[in-house]
């Protein structure tokens, strides 16, 4: 496929791998981050030597002003920009009872209310054959309460990407893809999904790769819409 995706939080970790295997796959680059420079251009110079440009975009999602500026900026240097796919999330753990405002309101700012914008920006922009896809979690099938602000921001995006699917076909096609065990949170090490590992019916934990392939699969299944697909080794069967 030709064409520009726009990745958001894509100097590290997943959305890291994302930009690398869809420049794999063809894809030029549009490539956000917010505080993660070093990272964010190493991860251009690898997208460029897979022989794709890569574009990079600096923006704090927490600041509406800049969620509102970013997909003219990257439609501005990248007019054949395609694909939107929302990946930043921030994830801190606390339960219900010491989710302040000020943590619930960074979740839902970052994993609702960017997200949703930027996705009205993009659809606006993009034209016939866009395609939406957001990064979501295997938990929300769960009633997950240790990082409560997280999962109901998650479960929310859900939400958000059967709506929007309905409201923008067929010109825009918008799934999501549920990630499980694929890396371990920061602070931890290999051996924090080895012991959760050991409670899912896969019984061992996934690797990026795998959401990436969930991701090509739904860019190139024109049939698709509204579809949310868990690359979890079975984790949200409980």
């Amino acid at each position: 496929m030709a064409g520009t995706v726009l990745i958001t939080g894509a100097a590290r970790r997943i959305g890291r791998a994302l930009a690398l295997g869809l420049a794999r796959h063809g894809w030029d680059i549009a490539l956000h981050y917010h505080r993660s420079r070093q990272e964010a251009e190493s991860a251009a110079e690898q997208v460029r030597q897979a022989g794709r440009t890569c574009e990079l975009f600096p923006a704090d999602l927490s600041d509406p002003q800049a969620v509102r500026t970013l997909i003219p900026r990257v439609f501005e240097k990248c007019p054949h920009c395609r694909v939107l796919i929302n990946n930043a999330s921030i994830f801190k753990r606390a339960p219900l009872s010491e989710t302040t405002e000020d943590l619930f309101d960074r979740h839902f700012a970052i994993n609702v209310r960017a997200p949703l914008f930027l996705s009205k920006d993009f659809a606006a922009r993009c034209g016939e054959g866009g395609q939406i896809v957001n990064l979501l979690d295997a938990k929300i099938e769960r009633t997950f309460t240790p990082y409560f602000a997280y999962a109901l921001s998650k479960k929310a995006l859900a939400a958000f990407t059967e709506l929007a699917a309905r409201e923008l076909a067929p010109r825009v096609r918008v799934n999501g893809v549920c990630p499980g065990l694929i890396l371990p949170p920061e602070g931890e090490g290999p051996e924090y999904l080895a012991r959760l590992a050991k409670k899912i019916p896969a019984g061992r934990p996934g690797a990026v790769d795998d959401v990436v392939r969930a991701v090509l699969f739904l860019l190139e299944n024109e049939f698709v819409t509204g579809q949310i697909l868990f690359a979890d080794g079975g984790e949200h069967l409980g």
